[in-house]
């Protein structure tokens, strides 16, 4: 069906378009080719026309992770809008992360006038010339599925849905759309477009002799094993999953996830160290992990079936990733586990191999978990505080309508998750300062929810928290952020520790470019966005710190900052 709107340019129509494809919020930061968007908003607003909700991002990368977070909770992808190519370049981190977690976006830029002439919106100011490349597109095609110059208003239909249908097939990503500011500004007195979008994302899953392959396999499986990061990314997943996994016992391993990807209570759950049962298991599955193992520390057998299961198992946009893959299984992830789960239920099973694998899944299950518990009580009187055992006091606290974010500073572990849409880690591309934004974005999506955000120090400072907290406190998102606080980049001496054990870094204590001391004061500089500090140096201070800052988000309704003073690593 055809519907009409009356606009007044291709700015209106451009957001007319949009909050009739569903897109519920437009993340911007905003520079001089915004005019046209801004004039159709307040249009549209003054007349109660429909558009997306705006939220103002004082920087671009607050922004890009404030959509990121509002789509892994939801799935429904939204708008980014930045600067031309200032803009996008300080965005383009975040557009790193969001490709490779699979996370749709439409994520657009103002281009610097293409004239010189008198047209509406032509150039008018200094920047006009220094900012415009020959090539925009090209500073994100590497981390993007698609990308477009809108050229004229009559096309706007056609490109908004191409790019939202680009965006939400498998394997998902952000695209990039590029906007004139001559073009939105164009006058147009009216819209014709059809009330469902022109084209739609598009749907698969492996062939049916492919999967009745991996089903045989697994059925006839002696050791089988599999390792997952990512595989909760769709809730609808879990589910799926335990149905195969309890089909034939099949343990599973959790490395370094991503997502609540398998309940953490479940006797069938190994934690998240695969390196003992790797070179025994003769099939192993591999879902929706960029790197099941690490090559170096261990490998699989040689004769072992690897079963690769992901919305792009091969990851053809890693340049070199040569992980082997005898079955792979593409497509999208629920569906393939459903079906895979069918066929496994059907095939005939050696009934006594499969009990004795369960028993003993069962008992790894309850060893690994002592030994977590363990792990944190043993660090319950540590001075300075020790990420296990903060980790473990939040556990305490958590309830089922808690959602973490953690951009490496919780020991994971420690949660006993069971709700998938529950926990989100960092992104496997490591383009820190995602955390606090993606939190917003979070609470954002799910209002009634309790947001806490755990990051470290040097994430925290990438994150740009001055936005963040901006924004927490304009837009009333009450987030709980804990700072893991050991004045150091942890990683980066870690790194160099792996390569040079005894070099002259470890041998001289001398570690160059890793130390952040002295620490600023988080804690304190909170308060100047109306929020909670908190300065914790001890162990015994942690569970009533916790305590105190959730009852600032939860019943003050303001945000908080846990300021954890920690050893370096």
């Amino acid at each position: 069906m055809k519907k009409q709107a009356a606009v007044e340019s291709v700015a209106d129509a451009y957001l007319e378009i949009l909050s009739a494809r569903g897109i519920k919020y437009f993340f911007g930061n905003g520079g001089t080719d915004f005019g046209p968007i801004v004039d159709a908003y307040a249009k549209r607003m003054d007349s109660e026309a429909p558009v997306p909700t705006p939220i103002t991002c004082p920087h671009e990368i607050t922004a890009v992770a404030m959509a990121h977070g509002y789509t892994m909770v939801t799935g429904d992808p939204q708008v980014v809008m930045v600067h031309t190519i200032a803009g996008t370049a300080n965005a383009t981190g975040g557009l790193i992360n969001a490709i490779r977690t699979g996370v749709p976006m439409l994520f657009s830029a103002g281009r610097t006038p293409l004239t010189e002439g008198d047209a509406k919106g032509s150039r008018d100011g200094g920047i006009h010339w220094a900012q415009e490349s020959f090539d925009q597109g090209s500073m994100v095609r590497e981390w993007t599925k698609w990308d477009y110059e809108l050229r004229h208003g009559a096309d706007v239909e056609g490109v908004v849905d191409r790019a939202l249908a680009i965006a939400q097939t498998e394997p998902q990503g952000p695209v990039y759309l590029t906007l004139p500011r001559e073009v939105l500004a164009e006058a147009q007195e009216s819209i014709t477009y059809t009330d469902q979008p022109r084209m739609a994302a598009s749907d698969y899953i492996a062939s049916p002799d492919t999967l009745q392959a991996a089903a045989q396999a697994l059925a006839k499986a002696k050791n089988p094993i599999l390792i997952t990061r990512s595989g909760g990314k769709d809730p609808a997943s879990v589910g799926h999953l335990v149905r195969l996994a309890e089909a034939i016992n099949l343990p599973i391993y959790d490395v370094a996830p991503t997502h609540m990807n398998f309940p953490h209570n479940h006797r069938l759950h190994q934690g998240g160290d695969p390196v003992a049962a790797l070179p025994k298991a003769d099939v192993v599955v591999v879902l929706e992990n960029d790197v099941p193992w690490t090559p170096k520390r261990v490998q699989p057998n040689t004769d072992a079936t690897i079963i690769a299961i992901g919305s792009d198992p091969l990851y053809s946009r890693y340049p070199v990733r040569g992980f082997p893959v005898t079955i792979g299984l593409a497509g999208n992830v629920a569906k393939t586990l459903a079906a895979l789960a069918d066929l496994v239920q059907a095939e005939s099973k050696d009934a006594a191999a499969v009990q004795a694998r369960g028993n003993e899944a069962e008992a790894n299950h309850k060893k690994a978990r002592a030994e977590v518990v363990a792990r944190a009580q043993a660090t319950k009187d540590k001075n300075p505080p020790d990420k296990a055992w903060v980790s473990y006091c939040m556990e305490q606290l958590r309830d089922s309508d808690t959602i973490i974010v953690n951009e490496l500073g919780f020991d994971t572990p420690q949660f006993e998750l069971t709700q998938p849409g529950t926990f989100y880690g960092v992104s496997v591309a490591g383009v820190l300062g995602w955390g606090i934004g993606a939190a917003l974005g979070a609470k954002l999506a799910s209002p009634d929810k309790t947001v806490v955000c755990c990051t470290g120090d040097g994430s925290y400072m990438f994150g740009v928290p001055t936005a963040a907290h901006w924004i927490s406190r304009k837009y009333d998102l009450p987030v709980l952020f804990i700072v893991w606080n050991n004045s150091q980049w942890g990683a980066v001496a870690s790194a160099t520790r792996g390569v040079y054990p005894d070099g002259w870094a470890v041998r001289t204590n001398n570690m160059p470019f890793t130390d952040l001391s002295p620490a600023i004061d988080f804690d304190t500089a909170i308060t100047a966005a109306g929020g909670y500090g908190e300065k914790i140096t001890s162990a015994d201070q942690v569970p009533g710190a916790l305590e105190r800052a959730l009852h600032a988000v939860k019943v003050e309704k303001r945000q908080a900052v846990l300021n954890i003073i920690a050893a370096p690593r």
